[in-house]
């Protein structure tokens, strides 16, 4: 708990062998919840959460078959196939049947965070290349009442994001305009910066299935946001790239994006002013 909230991570994880553990580790301990959801990896990260939940039951000295927490969930949506005991777990591992994209992800980790009754759930990529040491920064909008939606920003200044290359400053600079205009959030920056947070009572206001399933994700959840009356507040944060490279080709995800904004604009003015 933290501040009185109840907090959940959503952990989205697709091919993140040989990190997924260590960012699962590395969470505070005032987070009640993690909500580890395997996007059908290709590679050895399914077993690597499995083995850091092994371990876990291990050193709590909990006797029983640690998959009584695995839960399959359908890539498209959550379709529970278990027992929903699962959630009285604090990590609860979660393998999507299909590849559903990134966003179909974080829509499952929400959906179960949401069933869990947690007061506010972030987002924590599982490539190591978000700062669990600033989560209370990214949380504390939200669960101050400040904001219903707080998000990273690496754009601040060129101090910020200092990592980042030329190439893709170009591209977030880019979307960063085409999301303005298409969200209506005209004070946000970098959006797609995916270290997120949100009160459950704001997330309980969208339509997560209606939501693009991929790294669109974002751009559309902040449309989404806005058509609902929900606010967003941008929290400073310097850019940080490790070993794993990032699954986003701006050369061909600006111009696939740029139509997603040009009809979520459209939806977002209908919604506001015609409904």
């Amino acid at each position: 708990m933290y501040n009185g909230s109840t907090i959940g991570v959503v952990v989205p994880a697709y091919n993140e062998e040989g990190f997924i553990s260590d960012v699962i580790d590395s969470l505070p301990e005032y987070v009640d919840q993690v909500f580890v959801i395997d996007d059908c990896s290709t590679d050895g990260t399914w077993t690597e959460i499995k083995e850091y939940v092994d371990t876990e039951v291990t050193q709590a000295g909990v006797t029983g078959d640690s998959a009584e927490q695995i839960v399959v969930a359908d890539g498209a949506g959550t379709t529970i196939s278990e027992s929903q005991t699962f959630l009285d777990k604090r990590i609860v591992p979660v393998r999507h049947q299909t590849n559903g994209g990134r966003g179909a992800a974080i829509q499952t980790g929400y959906e179960l965070a949401l069933m869990s009754g947690m007061d506010a759930i972030a987002v924590l990529d599982g490539d190591g290349q978000m700062d669990p040491n600033i989560l209370d920064e990214i949380l504390d909008p939200v669960v101050k009442g400040e904001a219903d939606y707080a998000k990273g920003n690496r754009l601040i200044s060129r101090r910020h994001c200092a990592q980042m290359s030329n190439w893709r400053f170009f591209g977030n600079a880019l979307l960063t305009i085409l999301t303005k205009v298409a969200s209506g959030h005209w004070k946000m920056r970098d959006p797609q910066n995916g270290y997120t947070a949100i009160s459950a009572t704001a997330l309980e206001q969208l339509s997560l299935n209606d939501l693009f399933d991929d790294y669109g994700f974002l751009n559309d959840m902040l449309i989404q946001l806005d058509a609902n009356g929900l606010t967003v507040r941008d929290v400073p944060m310097e850019a940080f790239y490790g070993d794993e490279s990032s699954g986003i080709r701006y050369s061909s995800f600006v111009p696939k994006l740029s139509m997603l904004l040009l009809r979520g604009f459209f939806w977002r003015i209908g919604k506001k002013f015609f409904r």
